[in-house]
């Protein structure tokens, strides 16, 4: 069976101001999301995005090209109905983070660890009162409650929207002390990124880089991207 395929049936798509935000028409339509609720986003800047890739689809709508639409779908559809376990979820991360955990040898990859990391570790604890302890090895040992307490605070605060964009930062690097780095522009992205593969980087540095693994960490990469993209538009 050949599967069906929405097509484009608008001229032009545009921003329109809603009572809530700002929402999108195509002509006279007013977008949905896919449970059928009016798509209405907190920013302007994030419903320009959205007609952009409404209004750059061709014959056959490409959702694929579309990743702000689909965010946005998702903060209202899903991150909304579940905020509550959604942040506990992201926050759940800062007891077993990826920064903490390290390699015992060789001493190279234990060097570069601790060089990438410890800074992290740092800030989080001198700007948010938060500070986690490194361990060797990968079975969990708690960290302090206090600690985890002021890095879950930031998150608790946090829109859907928000929410949903942070929900990438986290899963995607692994770690919520990089994803909280990456909203308060700690350093560059591309750099927060890196230090979030500092175990692949070593893999592919010992025994060579398999295609199928440079092709989903570049896919990976482009979602890190998007998701601090959304998380900036989002915030008003």
């Amino acid at each position: 069976m050949t599967e069906w395929k929405a097509r484009r049936f608008w001229t032009e798509a545009t921003v329109v101001d809603d009572a809530h935000g700002f929402g999108v028409r195509l002509d006279e339509r007013p977008v949905r999301t896919p449970a059928k609720a009016p798509l209405v986003v907190p920013t302007r800047a994030m419903a320009d995005a959205i007609a952009g890739e409404w209004q750059a689809q061709q014959d056959v709508v490409d959702p694929q090209a579309m990743p702000v639409t689909r965010s946005a779908n998702a903060a209202i559809d899903k991150v909304s109905a579940q905020r509550a376990e959604v942040v506990a979820m992201l926050t759940a991360y800062g007891d077993a983070d990826l920064t903490c955990y390290r390699a015992a040898e060789p001493e190279a990859l234990v060097r570069r660890q601790s060089a990438a990391w410890d800074p992290l570790l740092d800030w989080a604890a001198e700007a948010l009162g938060a500070r986690l302890i490194p361990v060797e090895g990968v079975v969990h040992i708690a960290q302090p409650a206090n600690s985890l307490a002021r890095l879950a605070a930031p998150v608790e605060r946090m829109t859907p929207f928000e929410l949903t964009g942070f929900h990438d930062l986290v899963s995607l690097s692994g770690s919520l002390v990089i994803a909280l780095a990456a909203t308060h522009d700690v350093m560059p992205l591309f750099e927060l990124w890196s230090r979030s593969r500092i175990d692949e980087t070593w893999q592919e540095e010992q025994w060579g880089a398999d295609e199928e693994a440079t092709e989903a960490a570049a896919l990976k990469r482009r979602g890190f991207l998007h998701a601090h993209s959304f998380y900036q538009m989002s915030r008003n």
